[in-house]
C-alpha cells in the first residue's frame, strides 16, 4: 500500500530504500509497519490473501465521507448518487497467465491472457474528485466453462453495491453495453434509478418508434459564448419491439457552436421522469460519464499510479490485490483533496499533483517523517523545519 501511495514504481526498490535503516524508517512511522517480509514472501502472502477482504475498507471509507457529511455535495438529486460504471483492463500478455485470467485465442493460435475489472465510481458534475467503490472481478471462476464478461460483472457490482449500503439511492450510469432489458431489470430489482447511454445502432426499434410515432418534447438555451443547448425528450417509449419491452424515459441532448455545428451529441434513458425542470440536471449527469475515464482510469494508467504495471502476477489474487491497492492509494488521495485543507494548500504550492508526489518522494529518501502531517508542514514551511533527523547515506 505505501508503494504504491508514494506512486513508485518498483516494489522492490521502494522496499530496499524503506529498509535502509533497521530500527526507525517511514514504513514504520507512517503506516505503522513492524516487520517487514521479504520481497518474494510478499508477494506470496498476499497472493493467498481473497479480494473480498478489502471490500470493507471501501465501504469504511465511504460511510466515513457520509457521515462527515461530504457526500451530500454529490447527491444529483436528495439522497441519491450518481455511480459511473465501466469495465476497464490492468492486466495483458501472452505468456503470464493463471486460472481466472480472461482469454482470447487470435486466429495465428496465441492467446492474450488478461485480467479486467468492472469500476464503478461516484461523481458529481461540479466536483473533480471521483470516489472509487470497491469493484469487481472480470474473471473466470472455478468449475465455469464460460468465461466471464462486463455485463455479468456489472449484474454482481449493483447487487453488492446495494448490499453494502442499502440505505443509500444510486443512479447507475452506463455505456451503450448497458443499456439493454436483463440490466435495466437487475438496475430496478435492486431499487436503484438508471441512466444509461443509448444509439441508434444499438436500439433501432427505438429510435424508429420516436421518429415515426411520436414528437419529441423540446427546448434550447444559448449560453455567454453563443452556443447552443439543445433538449429534447419523452417519456414512456418502449426500449425494444417485444411485447415484454421495459417502458423508458427516453432524453436527447445537442451541443451546438456559435458557428452552427454539432461539437457533441448524446443520448439516454432513464426511468426518471424527464421534465423541463430536472432535464438539464440528467444531462449533467449524463454527461459526466466521462471522468471514469479521465480522471479514474487515465489517472491511473498515466498519471504514476502504474495500475497497468505488472507488480506480480502470482496464482490466485495477487494481480487483482495489486490493483485493489493502487486503487486505494487512489481513492486516499481524493479524499485528501476533497477534506484535507493542507493537503490543498499543498497541491496549490507545487502547481500539479505529479509534481507534487516527486516532492513527497524525495522527502521520504532522506528524512524519516513521524506523520503525514509532519511532511506536508515540511513541504508547506520549509524555513521553519530543523533537519534533526537524517538518514544513512
Amino acid at each position: 500500500m505505501a508503494c504504491m501511495y508514494f506512486q513508485e514504481p518498483s516494489l522492490a526498490q521502494f522496499q530496499l530504500r524503506m529498509e535502509e535503516e533497521l530500527h526507525k524508517n517511514n514504513l514504520r512511522t507512517l503506516f505503522g509497519v513492524e516487520n517487514i517480509p521479504q520481497n518474494s514472501q510478499l508477494r506470496k502472502i498476499l497472493d493467498a490473501v481473497p479480494s473480498e477482504g478489502f471490500a470493507p475498507i471501501f465501504k469504511d471509507l465511504f460511510e466515513r465521507l457520509r457521515r462527515h457529511k461530504h457526500l451530500e455535495d454529490y447527491a444529483i438529486f436528495p439522497n441519491i448518487l450518481l455511480c459511473v460504471i465501466d469495465g476497464t483492463q490492468y492486466h495483458s500478455s501472452k505468456d503470464i497467465h493463471c486460472e481466472q485470467c480472461l482469454h482470447k485465442e487470435h486466429k495465428s493460435g496465441e492467446i492474450t491472457y488478461s485480467h479486467a475489472v468492472l469500476q464503478g465510481a461516484i461523481m458529481h458534475p461540479d466536483k473533480k474528485q471521483v470516489l472509487p467503490v470497491m469493484p469487481e472481478a472480470i474473471q473466470n471462476k472455478d468449475g465455469t466453462e464460460k468465461q466471464d464478461c462486463e455485463i455479468n460483472a456489472s449484474k454482481r457490482f449493483i447487487a453488492q453495491l446495494k448490499k453494502d449500503h442499502p440505505r443509500q439511492g444510486f443512479v447507475i450510469c452506463g455505456d451503450g453495453l448497458m443499456s439493454h432489458q436483463p440490466m435495466i431489470e437487475t438496475i430496478k430489482d435492486n431499487k436503484m434509478h438508471y441512466l444509461l447511454v443509448t444509439k441508434p445502432g444499438d436500439h433501432k426499434y427505438l429510435f424508429e418508434w420516436l421518429n415515426d410515432f411520436t414528437e419529441l418534447s423540446s427546448f434550447e438555451t444559448i449560453d455567454e459564448k453563443g452556443r447552443t443547448h439543445q433538449y429534447r425528450w419523452k417519456n414512456a417509449v418502449p426500449l425494444h419491439g417485444e411485447a415484454d419491452a421495459v417502458t423508458v424515459n427516453f432524453l436527447e441532448y445537442h451541443l451546438i457552436n456559435s458557428e452552427g455545428k454539432i461539437t457533441y451529441r448524446n443520448s439516454w434513458v432513464t426511468d426518471f421522469q424527464v421534465s423541463e425542470h430536472n432535464i438539464i440536471q440528467l444531462v449533467q449527469a449524463g454527461r459526466c460519464r466521462w471522468k471514469i475515464e479521465n480522471e479514474c482510469f487515465n489517472t491511473l494508467k498515466n498519471q504514476g499510479y502504474s495500475i497497468e504495471h505488472n507488480y506480480g502476477h502470482g496464482k490466485q489474487h495477487l494481480s487483482y490485490n495489486m490493483y485493489l491497492l493502487t486503487l486505494l492509494a487512489f481513492y486516499f488521495h481524493q479524499i485528501f483533496e476533497l477534506t484535507d485543507g493542507a493537503y490543498q494548500a499543498c497541491r496549490t504550492k507545487a502547481g500539479s499533483k505529479r509534481y507534487l508526489w516527486e516532492m513527497f518522494r524525495g522527502t521520504i529518501q532522506f528524512l524519516v517523517m513521524d506523520s503525514w502531517e509532519e511532511m506536508m508542514d515540511l513541504y508547506l514551511n520549509p524555513d521553519d523545519y530543523e533537519v534533526t533527523k537524517t538518514k544513512k547515506s
